[in-house]
């Protein structure tokens, strides 16, 4: 099989139906390989960026990734938008980039660039394939990043000779090259916290004592649940359970019925006035999935006042649920934090 070959078995085997992208010589023999193929379709904007968009758009409407493939140099830089936009908004975003021959790699070639430099600081991993062996392994890790814990972009740099060359059995088992075995159908999930329920044991009771000790408890649901398995039907039951009105974040939004009595709607300085009210005067908040971003919180001293007097005179305060523990206490200082989904 050439490299291109199993990159066409590699998506049909992770389930993948629609591919965006751009032409260009560097990524040209994947798209040999994918054009007369009744298992994809192939979107093509005007423009890398707007594949990069369409992909994004067809991840959070889908829940799979979307998967992007441009040509090397300018190609691969009109693609920095779109992935900085699925890092800041958690989206599964996988981008396939030709690259210049290996051995042309470092001596300025046309159209080359360090796309794998400039992306590090806009993905949650990148990297460069300089073996056809290796192409299996990393289209696996691509799938696997970009959908588990909190989910979000990935690029995997791929030299034209590794697309056309032919990998042999022999190097096949001398590497360890593998496919896998059954199809598979990837979609945006968290990471299993069932390891980490004991930890976290004292951390919910805490939280339920507040929940039945504050007077006016507000929660505030943010991306994290939409993209937590059946997220929004245990915040529809928590809030019906508990009776606490629920206030979302823009990327939040579809979360939690917006008809529903209980819903203050969305929050922030583009939200309702209500919503923002409320988290000023509640006595216990609780942050599901959100990262208190500054267009919610304004000037940080000032937020939340009540919650903070809860808290010292423990009878309420802020509480955080998030699957990155870098998100926890980032912005703004919690009483009870839960690092998972």
């Amino acid at each position: 099989m050439t490299g291109a070959e199993i990159f066409h078995e590699m998506m049909r085997r992770h389930g993948v139906k629609k591919m965006f992208g751009y032409p260009g010589g560097a990524i040209l023999h994947v798209l040999d390989a994918i054009h007369n193929s009744t298992h994809f379709d192939f979107v093509m904007p005007r423009h890398e960026q707007g594949a990069g968009h369409m992909a994004e758009a067809y991840a959070r409407v889908t829940g799979k990734p979307g998967v992007v493939l441009v040509t090397s140099g300018p190609g691969a830089t009109n693609i920095m938008t779109p992935l900085q936009d699925a890092l800041s908004d958690g989206i599964p975003l996988i981008v396939f980039s030709g690259q210049v021959p290996t051995a042309a790699i470092g001596t300025d070639a046309f159209q080359e660039a360090d796309i794998v430099g400039m992306s590090r600081a806009c993905t949650k991993w990148n990297v460069m394939v300089r073996d056809i062996a290796e192409l299996p392994h990393c289209i696996n890790e691509a799938f696997r990043i970009a959908t588990s814990g909190r989910p979000g972009p990935v690029l995997v740099d791929i030299p034209k000779d590794v697309t056309s060359s032919v990998l042999n059995s022999a190097t096949a088992n001398a590497q360890k090259t593998l496919l896998p075995s059954q199809p598979t159908s990837v979609s945006i999930g968290h990471s299993d916290s069932r390891a980490s329920e004991c930890s976290h044991h004292n951390a919910l009771q805490r939280v339920a004592e507040l929940c039945n000790t504050a007077t006016r408890p507000v929660i505030y649901a943010g991306h994290g649940v939409l993209t937590s398995p059946n997220g929004w039907r245990l915040l529809r039951e928590l809030a019906n359970k508990a009776n606490i009105p629920v206030t979302t974040t823009l990327m939040g939004l579809g979360a939690f019925d917006e008809l529903d009595p209980k819903s203050l709607h969305m929050l922030g300085m583009h939200g309702s006035v209500y919503a923002n009210l409320a988290m000023q005067r509640a006595d216990l908040i609780i942050a599901l999935g959100a990262r208190f971003d500054d267009r919610v919180t304004g000037n940080v001293r000032h937020f939340a006042p009540a919650a903070r007097q809860a808290a010292v005179e423990g009878r309420g305060g802020i509480v955080h649920f998030d699957i990155l523990r870098k998100n926890i206490n980032k912005t703004v200082n919690v009483d009870v934090a839960v690092e998972g989904d």
